[in-house]
């Protein structure tokens, strides 16, 4: 008995919601590696962007965190507090949202991104302010890292343009969240601006408002590579609302970053420089006249010859004598002479010292106090200890010369990281008189 091939099971035709869905999953999976080229497409993703880039409550909170931590890394001088409060921010895509409403032209979810990042800024700015009034009763300080981050550096310039094309690459193309260039451009944001609130709590030196001015220039500049790298992906405004807004939020940036940029004008813009041995202060010490010795002027330098003439005198002749006298005038030049002239050369006794910091293994030399950078001095490094010192809002600078790799540098350091080794009181060098006779 042969059994036949049983008949396979009919298939049901797909309905036709199936294969709608089917290829919206279909242009979903595409939309992970490629922007779509169709108005449809597009359109649809940047929906689906503009719900995931839409501000949540997480923002907030991981702000206070992060600024908390932040701050404890300004008061305590340590960058590995910096680190690890940049590990706690919040995510950044409502910082992607901002710029796909300016591109879409809608006012409404701008303004609502624009003060979802206002308000999270201004968290992380007020904990660095209160950081700053804490610090207050153990000032004087180094605070080495609050004067770094409140300088505009080339290289934080380029990590943050990476940071800004990475971030929005990563968000458009992939549905995962982007935590790497995400810390990245929080990094470049949150620290300048606490950094601001820390120096306007503390009042030291010009950390304010020179973080704050960093921070904005930061967010002008990132936000400029964002909108470049929305607008190479093809998200180009379709209406009126969306270019008045993007060309106004583009101009914007623009004059942002050229008044702040201007040279360094406002905010002091680091570039490597040469240091070069500069002259030393010339030391005047007026001394009352000691006694025993007696000071002439020196001679000139066509000295007077003293002539000596000698006549001798004449015979009258004699009948007798055979020869007839003749008159005679012998003149002798003698040569110059000088006298002794005592020179009394003051040479001051220089006072040493040597870096020694509690914080940082060093501390930084700069080209004025509380100026531009010229080194980083180790701990125990010997510096000469100039007699002027400068007072900064209650913070002290001495002003030292120090040798580095073999070039002489003259610069200002906190007073407070010199170990002095030659036991003078006050700064002051003592004046040691050196007799030296000049013939």
């Amino acid at each position: 008995m042969t059994l036949s091939n049983p008949t396979p099971p009919l298939q049901e035709p797909s309905l036709p919601h199936e294969g709608a869905s089917r290829g919206r999953a279909r242009r979903r999976r595409r939309g992970q590696l490629i922007v779509p080229a169709d108005a449809e497409g597009r359109a649809e993703l940047l929906q689906s962007l503009a719900r995931r880039a839409y501000p949540s409550y997480e923002l907030f909170v991981f702000a206070v965190a992060c600024g908390a931590i932040i701050g404890l890394g300004f008061v305590l001088d340590q960058q590995s507090f910096l680190v690890l409060g940049v590990l706690l921010a919040p995510l950044m895509t409502p910082w992607i949202g901002l710029l796909l409403a300016a591109i879409t032209g809608s006012l409404r979810f701008f303004f609502e991104t624009f003060m979802a990042l206002l308000i999270s800024a201004t968290l992380v700015f007020l904990i660095g302010l209160l950081s700053g009034f804490a610090v207050r009763p153990f000032l004087p300080r180094t605070l080495n890292e609050a004067f770094i981050h409140s300088s505009l550096w080339w290289p934080d310039l380029i990590i943050l343009a990476f940071a800004a094309i990475i971030l929005t690459l990563s968000f458009v193309r992939s549905e995962e969240k982007p935590f790497l260039p995400s810390v990245m451009l929080a990094y470049e944001l949150f620290v300048p601006l606490s950094a601001g609130g820390f120096g306007l709590g503390s009042g030291v030196g010009n950390i304010w408002p020179n973080g704050l001015q960093v921070f904005i220039v930061h967010f002008a500049w990132a936000s400029l590579f964002g909108l470049l790298t929305l607008i190479v992906l093809r998200f180009l405004p379709t209406n009126f609302g969306g270019l008045i807004l993007t060309s106004g939020m583009t101009l914007t940036l623009l004059i942002t970053l050229i008044l702040l940029m201007n040279g360094g004008k406002w905010i002091p813009l680091y570039t490597p420089q040469t240091t070069s041995p500069t002259s030393l202060p010339t030391l005047t010490i007026s001394l009352p006249p000691v006694s025993g010795f007696t000071s002439q002027p020196k001679p000139s330098a066509t000295p007077q010859i003293e002539t000596a003439t000698l006549q001798v005198e004449t015979v009258t002749p004699t009948p007798t004598s055979p020869f007839t006298p003749i008159p005679l005038t012998l003149e002798v030049t003698l040569p110059p002479t000088e006298s002794p002239t005592v020179t009394l050369t003051i040479e001051p006794t220089p006072v040493y010292a040597r870096i020694l910091s509690n914080q940082g293994g060093g501390a930084y030399l700069r080209k004025t106090p509380n100026g531009k950078y010229l080194a980083t001095l180790d701990n125990y490094t010997f510096v000469e200890v100039l007699p002027d010192t400068f007072d900064d809002k209650g913070v002290t600078w001495a002003h030292v010369i120090a040798v580095k790799n073999g070039i002489k540098l003259d610069g200002w350091v906190l007073q407070l990281v010199l170990d002095v080794a030659t036991p003078v009181p006050n700064w002051q060098p003592s004046a040691t008189p050196s007799i030296t006779s000049t013939p």
